[in-house]
């Protein structure tokens, strides 16, 4: 499913327009993506975890030509799952 699928089901589940919904999905994932930048994590009970961890910088090869690179730290971000998706998807 992507973004638009995703907006076309919200607003049918919800009774509202394709545009209404499609702002509403906007708006979540702009306010999900600018907490994780500020630092912070969201915590949805029964949905799960957005959170950023720090990946430290590494050695790696370059598959093609065998050299070595330097991976520089980076921030990744992360979902874990919350019990009540677990559940749902098992």
């Amino acid at each position: 499913m992507n973004k638009n699928e995703l907006s076309s089901a919200v607003a049918e589940k919800a009774g509202i327009s394709k545009a209404d919904a499609t702002s509403a999905v906007e708006a979540v994932i702009d306010t999900i993506t600018q907490t994780l930048k500020d630092g912070g994590d969201v915590r949805l009970i029964g949905f799960g975890t957005f959170a950023v961890t720090r990946r430290k910088a590494s050695k790696g090869r370059n598959p093609s030509t065998g050299e070595a690179i330097d991976i520089p730290a980076s921030n990744q971000a992360k979902f874990k799952a919350g019990k009540g998706l677990k559940e749902a998807i098992n």
